[in-house]
């Protein structure tokens, strides 16, 4: 049970950082609904169910990686270019339009492939997410009473954890997106491109200059 408790924990203190994904969430919730964000938050829990795998039986495998040197310079390049593409087009392209009963009228016949894609990238190449798992795999270490169990029950509550809060966070953007106008869509999915390409930036200076 404490193995559990630690990972809740531990899902709470990351579900509560303000990141790119955080509004990449949002924007999917408000301008789609709550499939097309949750089609989104699946990428980004497929993302980290890998990472979690390649903590669990390849560890050491990864630590020899990430200490390559330039690992964390170029990871970090590729990682805030992907940011900056994925800003400049989400600041370039039209957010789905609202009809007279306000209800979306999506073009796109299935968003979904995309939001996916989307979620599992922006997870996968921020650094962010290498030194968090690295992290944990860190703190786990420590751990040697732990049995397999233990492991699992402590990376489920993660998951779980994640899983419910990023639901949450498009839930409520849904319920938001019942008060915009279509204007308002313009505005969110214009901001939500600046600050994409800002953290793209904001990577690449941390890692390069930092």
């Amino acid at each position: 049970m404490q193995a559990l408790i630690e990972g809740i924990g531990w899902g709470l203190f990351l579900t509560v950082l303000v990141g790119p994904i955080f509004f990449a969430l949002i924007q999917a919730g408000i301008e789609y609904g709550f499939r097309a964000g949750i089609t989104l938050g699946l990428g980004i829990w497929v993302s980290d169910s890998l990472f979690i795998c390649l903590m669990l039986y390849g560890f050491t495998y990864i630590q020899e990686v990430v200490a390559l040197d330039g690992f964390e310079r170029w990871v970090g390049f590729i990682g805030g270019v992907i940011l900056m593409l994925f800003g400049i087009g989400t600041f370039l392209s039209k957010p789905p339009h609202i009809n007279y009963e306000g209800q979306l009228n999506i073009e796109k016949k299935n968003p979904y492939l995309a939001l996916f894609t989307k979620g599992f990238l922006v997870n996968t190449v921020n650094p962010f997410t290498v030194a968090f798992w690295l992290g944990i795999m860190g703190n786990l270490g420590g751990k040697t009473i732990w049995g397999t169990n233990e492991y699992w029950l402590f990376f489920a509550g993660i998951i779980v954890t994640i899983v419910i809060t990023d639901s949450l966070k498009v839930m409520g953007a849904k319920q938001i997106r019942k008060k915009l106008k279509q204007e308002h869509l313009v505005i969110t999915r214009k901001a939500t491109g600046i600050i994409l390409f800002i953290f793209g930036v904001a990577l690449i200076a941390r890692t390069w200059w930092v």
